[in-house]
């Protein structure tokens, strides 16, 4: 619950204006690109309709770009733009800092447990 709270309060903080669905698809696609819709829909998880009008409201955004997949050129892939990839960044670091805040209130060995915690957190979604 606890962990739940804090990446609501993360993704509040944040200055992007994007829908919770579109955050996570941009952030997918800046992990895996390139990628099909029909990926990000498994990945999110969401259905393929609104993965594909996710990915369209990223697009128009300017945000990401479709080009024929690399492996099938009869399907098609999305990739970031130059803006995508900043916005990425950008949020990355906000997150950061915003994180950085909520761990300078404990004492450093908390913040140690944390950051160990954390490094056993990823692994685990790595997985997923």
């Amino acid at each position: 619950m606890g962990m739940h709270r804090i990446v609501r309060y993360l993704r509040r903080s944040r200055s992007a204006v994007l829908h919770p669905t579109q955050f996570l698809a941009l952030m997918l696609v800046a992990d895996e690109q390139p990628i099909r819709i029909g990926e990000i829909a498994t990945r999110v998880p969401c259905s393929q309709p609104t993965a594909t009008t996710t990915v369209a409201a990223l697009e128009e955004a300017g945000l990401v770009r479709r080009e024929p997949d690399p492996v099938d050129g009869r399907a098609t892939a999305v990739v970031l733009t130059d803006l995508g990839a900043t916005t990425v960044a950008d949020s990355g670091r906000q997150a950061a800092e915003e994180l950085t805040k909520l761990l300078d209130r404990l004492d450093p060995d908390e913040r140690i447990k944390v950051l160990e915690a954390g490094e056993l957190l990823d692994r685990i979604a790595r997985d997923l």
